[in-house]
């Protein structure tokens, strides 16, 4: 028999599609009268059939499916279609009201269950919250989809509250001409803020050039940032561009602005305010267009209340101010860095990274306890450089506590017993437990003649476990004695 299609009966606006998967004609059209005077879209199948049919080829925003039909159960054609759709609302409608039945369809995947006959208010009601609740995931999923996508800044990873608020303004900041003042302490990731800056921003084609402001004598910065003409000094073989000049409809970065001289700051200053230069042994000056970005890991008003910093160069510079937060301070996304550098160093050494160059590395849980412990004051920087140390020195996936740098141990208060002399009086409990541990294991081996199968078994751990705690509590296997 031919697919019966229904038509809305209203005009408005459909509030969702609804498929109604009845062998009874009477249950058909009343379901189709009852949910078109409510504002939805019906289509109408008389078998399972059919229905399968339908949800094959077309989607819905809720299915109404009958639980006995000739055919096919409706138990068989849910089962079927939560094998390739999870998401599709589903409600059960039935003369059989058993709670043993109604127990099977919602275990099997369906949403919810109605039976013959039903409260037509009920089921509008619950049909009509269903279809909000799926409309609502799928707009937040969308949303988040959509934030992935304006905060897809490569190198900056966070997901914590306060990096997200900062990809935010970064993405409201990029696309302007305004100078941005970047604030952190030192290996927060000024730089690669301002990098995602400039590459998202109208000036993206053009050149970021970088100035490390406190590695450069004054007279050196000075010829750096705005160039010469031949003969300018003695040096002074041939003319050279500055940075400003190689920069012009780019972005400049000053990193550690703070350490700028004050006759350099005055120079600066004009090229902001004129957007000009003049190089050195010229007179002849040049017009530039060029988005200044600034860093810090000091308190420029500070420098200013000192004398150290002009204070009409400070407000030029602190047009919009982004505080990056020290790591400490986000250590909820320490796992996902940890992730990203391994992935980036895996790959970089060729070393433990599948196909896909994912990392197949991962810290044990105790060298992971003490990461997210550490105050680290060297930041996303220092966090970065202990998982390249962990990539270069592991020899299996999973990483322990050995392979931290002894500074970051001892900055815990740990210290690994790596012999079985006795623990001094201010032992951790981290190191109580490894001492304690590790005399338990070498007992074990002693008893099983050094046999780390037998010692596991009669510990009663997998030998993969034991070998990783003899590696991490560096206990030195000795040879089996014979006989």
């Amino acid at each position: 028999m031919p697919l019966e299609m229904s038509v809305p009966l209203v005009s408005a606006p459909t509030r969702g599609k609804v498929l109604v998967v009845d062998d009874e004609f009477d249950i058909r059209e009343g379901l189709e009268l009852l949910l078109t005077s409510e504002g939805y879209t019906v289509e109408l199948a008389q078998n399972a059939t059919e229905g399968l049919r339908c949800m094959e080829t077309r989607s819905y925003d809720l299915v109404l499916l009958d639980l006995m039909m000739p055919d096919r159960s409706g138990m068989d054609v849910l089962r079927e279609v939560r094998e390739r759709d999870t998401e599709t609302p589903i409600f059960m409608i039935t003369a059989y009201g058993s709670v043993e039945a109604a127990v099977e369809a919602l275990k099997a995947g369906a949403n919810d269950y109605f039976p013959k006959p039903w409260d037509n208010e009920k089921l509008i009601i619950e049909i009509a919250r269903m279809i909000d609740k799926r409309r609502l995931e799928h707009e937040n999923v969308h949303l988040k989809r959509a934030l992935v996508q304006r905060y897809s800044f490569p190198n900056i990873i966070g997901k914590s509250e306060r990096m997200v608020r900062l990809l935010d303004l970064v993405a409201q900041v990029a696309p302007a001409r305004s100078t941005v003042l970047i604030s952190g302490e030192t290996g927060t990731g000024k730089e690669l803020v301002a990098k995602a800056i400039h590459a998202n921003s109208p000036r993206s084609g053009n050149m970021f050039v970088a100035v490390n402001s406190g590695s450069l004598p004054p007279d050196l910065l000075e010829s750096s940032l705005f160039g010469h003409v031949r003969g300018a000094f003695t040096s002074a073989i041939q003319s050279r561009k500055g940075y400003f000049e190689v920069a012009d409809r780019g972005t400049i970065f000053f990193d550690e602005i703070g350490t700028i001289g004050i006759e350099t700051q005055i120079k600066l200053l004009r090229v902001i305010q004129e957007r000009e230069f003049t190089p050195l042994g010229s007179t002849d000056p040049i017009k530039v267009d060029v988005r200044i970005v600034a860093a810090t890991n000091v308190d420029l008003f500070q420098l200013v209340k000192e004398g150290k910093f002009r204070e009409d160069l400070y407000y030029r510079l602190d047009v919009i101010k982004i505080a990056l937060p020290a790591l400490r301070d986000r250590k909820e996304d320490i796992p996902l860095l940890i992730e990203h550098f391994f992935d980036y160093y895996s790959r970089d050494n060729n070393k433990f990274a599948n196909a896909a160059g994912k990392s197949l590395l991962r810290f044990h849980p105790d060298a992971l306890q003490i990461l997210m412990e550490h105050a680290w004051p060297g930041n996303v920087r220092e966090l970065e450089n202990v998982v390249e140390r962990a990539v270069v020195l592991a020899t299996d996936e999973m990483v322990g506590v050995e392979v931290l740098p002894d500074a970051l141990l001892q900055a815990n208060g740990i210290r690994l017993v790596r012999e079985n002399g006795p623990l001094s009086d201010d032992a951790s409990l981290f190191e109580i437990v490894n001492d304690y541990e590790r005399r338990v294991i070498m007992e074990r081996l002693e008893r099983c003649n050094w046999s780390q199968t037998d010692a596991a078994e009669t510990l009663h751990v997998p030998l993969s476990t034991l070998n990783q705690k003899i590696k991490r509590l560096d206990i030195k296997i000795r040879k089996k004695s014979e006989g």
